[in-house]
């Protein structure tokens, strides 16, 4: 929407009051948003790990491999036929799924008095044999447990609170129930999807098979830290078919990192020698990081013809893993995937130019003539801040508000003074995460030359709060004025610091300091 200003005029003069509610809604404050639009959108940020992924399914396309997705929950059996004698020690950093049993509820008369206790009525005979009837069948499993409370609802004709109650006080088997672990595992290494998926299509499909998935895997490590997490995601592929070696991962491994513009990177021998791999093929796959040096970041080998023989896979493959985590600390230069990755758990870090947006005007004009006069008294005040005091200046006259005259004036009363105190045409900086009011002098040119401005001075904000006030005394048709001393916080110059932005700098030790002496005042008088 667009402000039309002649239209504003027409309908001040008639009802100021509605032209000023009009104005609110479509005009923003030109003194300080056109210096710094705070409220433009800002471009939203892809996290680093999505990012990374997407690179590497684009780069996997390209080189012609088809996308899968592989089995995430992998029977304990299945670990022990591809890892062989080494299953136990894989098992040992494998999470198993396990759920809370079904438990066998029992009513006798004790418990139907407490029910009806609760109910605060007497249990009729079929409302006695449904409510027996639906705890076995929950027992069963032909009830879901998030159905059990409204099912017990119908039967008991009550509300689920009142039946949540019941299951708390007169049933603890429900709250005593300890979770019992089946023989089904999450996936600890994409592998063990592959096998399960190469005994199914090996021979149904043309050869070479090429597939790569990118997906979550989950080890029960000892503890995560800055190059290790529990769960992570891994960009796995295969190559599947009568002419494959172990150089295919060579050249699968130096194509996706060159795709990421890598060149300093290396392959070694794989010394840990998994079983599901032919001896002498495990190869790591390095890559430079700024920190910690060479991070493992891919893992290829061709896989046992003895594990494959287990799946009656008949043809060689070759498999490569790489850790996207890993790939993206080295890509974004991040010395702690888990702030990397959970970014919201840790203190964020803004630069200057992120700080800016958490600064602005606490109040401001709603109307075009609100921003007229606010525009109107910065012009005036820095054309006459050094005028001895006391002395006044006519800042704004109109008459063409609902048939109000009104007359603006930046003054000062006090004597052996100045219109305008020292700090009254500080500007406000951002440099080095502190948020500063500094003048342009030369003490403060380092501030002002490597900081952020937020585009605005004391003397913006101070004019744009007298301007709102000038606004409410046109509606109201009272005179008033405002004075401006000695700034000690942001609020005595109008300024307001989000509270993102105030967390950080306590967080961080950081200055903020939008002091000074600005001894100026508006007054403006209505007719």
């Amino acid at each position: 929407m667009r402000f039309d200003s002649k239209k504003f005029a027409e309908l001040a003069k008639k009802d100021f009051e509605a032209a000023w509610h009009a104005g609110a809604e479509v005009l923003p404050n030109p003194v300080f948003s056109k210096r710094y639009p705070r409220n433009i959108s800002r471009l939203a940020k892809p996290h680093p790990i999505s990012e990374t992924i997407q690179r590497l399914r684009d780069a996997y396309l390209k080189m012609g491999f088809d996308e899968a997705r592989v089995p995430v929950f992998i029977e304990e059996q299945d670990v022990y036929r591809q890892f062989g004698p080494e299953a136990s020690a894989v098992l040992d950093r494998v999470f198993y799924l396990g759920g809370l049993p079904r438990p066998n509820v029992g009513i006798g008369k004790k418990q139907i008095g407490e029910i009806n206790k609760i109910l605060g009525r007497e249990l009729s005979a079929e409302e006695e044999e449904s409510l027996r009837k639906t705890l076995h069948a929950y027992k069963k499993s032909e009830v879901d447990g998030d159905e059990l409370t409204h099912e017990l609802a119908s039967v008991l004709s009550a509300d689920d609170g009142m039946v949540v109650r019941i299951m708390d006080e007169v049933f603890p088997e429900f709250r005593e129930l300890s979770p019992e672990s089946s023989r089904t595992t999450l996936r600890s290494h994409m592998t063990s999807g592959w096998f399960i998926s190469l005994g199914e299509m090996w021979d149904r499909q043309p050869l070479p098979i090429k597939q790569f998935s990118i997906d979550r895997c989950f080890r029960r490590e000892q503890e995560e830290g800055p190059t290790r997490l529990m769960t992570y995601h891994s960009a796995s592929c295969i190559i599947a078919g009568g002419d494959v070696t172990v150089e295919d991962g060579k050249a699968v491994a130096a194509e996706l990192l060159s795709a990421f513009g890598f060149t300093d990177f290396e392959f070694r021998p794989d010394e840990k020698r998994s079983k599901y791999y032919i001896p002498d093929t495990q190869t790591e796959v390095y890559a430079k990081h700024p920190v910690h040096g060479w991070v493992e970041v891919a893992t290829f080998g061709m896989y046992s013809p003895y594990a494959l023989a287990a799946y009656g896979v008949g043809v060689p493959v070759m498999n490569l893993g790489m850790g996207v985590e890993r790939l993206a600390m080295v890509e974004y230069e991040a010395e702690d995937v888990r702030v990397l990755t959970y970014p919201q758990m840790y203190p964020p870090q803004f630069s200057d130019l992120e700080l800016v947006r958490g600064i602005s005007l606490r109040e401001e004009p709603k109307t075009e003539a609100g921003a007229d006069i606010a525009a109107a008294i910065v012009k005036t005040a820095m054309e006459n801040g050094d005028a001895e005091s006391p002395c006044e200046f006519l800042v704004y006259e109109s008459d063409e508000y609902g048939g109000r005259k009104v007359r603006v004036y930046v003054f000062e009363a006090e004597e052996n003074s100045k219109l305008l105190g020292p700090a009254a045409v500080n500007d406000v900086f951002v440099s080095e995460g502190k948020i500063l009011g500094v003048p342009d002098t030369k003490n403060f040119k380092k501030v002002r030359d490597k900081g952020v401005s937020a585009g605005v001075s004391y003397l913006d904000a101070i004019a744009n709060l007298a301007a709102a006030r000038v606004e409410e005394g046109l509606m109201t048709g009272e005179s008033g004025e405002v004075h401006f001393k000695m700034a000690k916080v942001p609020s005595d110059v109008n300024i307001a610091i989000e509270p993102w932005a105030m967390r950080y700098i306590t967080d961080n030790n950081k200055k903020l300091d939008l002091r000074g002496p600005v001894f100026t005042a508006v007054r403006w008088e209505i007719e």
